[in-house]
């Protein structure tokens, strides 16, 4: 049994600290599931405006559109390949290098060769020359890709790069080049293509029931709205990465 001496507080004393504690942790636990419904509560009402979608816009664009014939092609990658965003990348990539047939093309990507070997075939099998492919491993972000473009193409900062990357990271991606030298650069953004097509259908003759929503003719509630909502969860991540890059001196 533990004694309770002059040295420890009262029993008393103990139980009322403890029940402030419960209560100051009730109250920060209240406020933050407040704070975040508030903040779900928004994220909901933009998704039924084009305020995320001007926004990712906004991101693909603002850091300078490429102007004139460029003297090299640079795709940045980021992710896995085969996927949504590379095969975009070297779709528009492609569609480049057939615009303007004798500009070397250079693809810069983490320390993956597998990945690098397959962005390069995709380029080849849609009708890139091999011989005007060079790939190079970068580094884990913009940042050291940057470096280690300009480590090997410094030389060439005075050319224009056409840079195609993904629209949300098109802002940082010129910003940061930019920062370690490369004058003229300018975006050639791979956004996705949309869909001009009426998605309604007749709820009832394909045998949807009566209890179920009819949300046939709502492409706000079948689409836009989760489209949007993942736009504003890519934007977010963007505007703080920038903000990231902006306090290290990156861009």
């Amino acid at each position: 049994m533990v004694r309770w001496s002059k040295s420890f507080p009262s029993k008393a004393r103990a139980g009322a600290w403890l029940a402030g504690a419960r209560r100051r942790v009730r109250g920060v636990f209240r406020a933050s599931v407040m704070l975040l419904g508030g903040l779900l509560l928004v994220a909901l009402v933009l998704a039924f405006t084009t305020v995320p979608f001007k926004a990712h816009r906004w991101l693909g664009t603002a850091g300078g559109e490429l102007h004139g014939a460029p003297d090299r092609i640079l795709v940045l990658g980021g992710s896995g390949m085969p996927s949504g965003g590379e095969l975009m990348r070297t779709h528009v990539a492609a569609t480049l290098a057939a615009a303007y047939p004798h500009v070397p093309v250079l693809v810069v990507h983490a320390r993956d060769t597998s990945v690098l070997a397959a962005i390069r075939a995709e380029l080849v099998l849609r009708g890139v020359a091999a011989g005007r492919v060079t790939t190079m491993m970068g580094g884990g972000n913009t940042r050291e890709q940057a470096l280690a473009l300009f480590a090997t193409h410094g030389k060439e900062r005075d050319l224009s790069w056409a840079v195609v990357t993904a629209p949300e990271h098109m802002y940082r991606a010129l910003g940061t080049l930019r920062r370690v030298g490369f004058g003229r650069v300018g975006g050639v953004p791979a956004f996705e293509t949309p869909l001009f097509v009426d998605l309604g259908y007749d709820h009832r003759r394909i045998g949807g029931r009566g209890l179920a929503p009819d949300v046939s003719g709502s492409l706000s509630l079948r689409y836009d709205l989760w489209h949007h909502l993942r736009l504003e969860v890519t934007c977010l991540r963007e505007y703080l990465a920038i903000v990231h890059y902006k306090l290290n001196g990156w861009m």
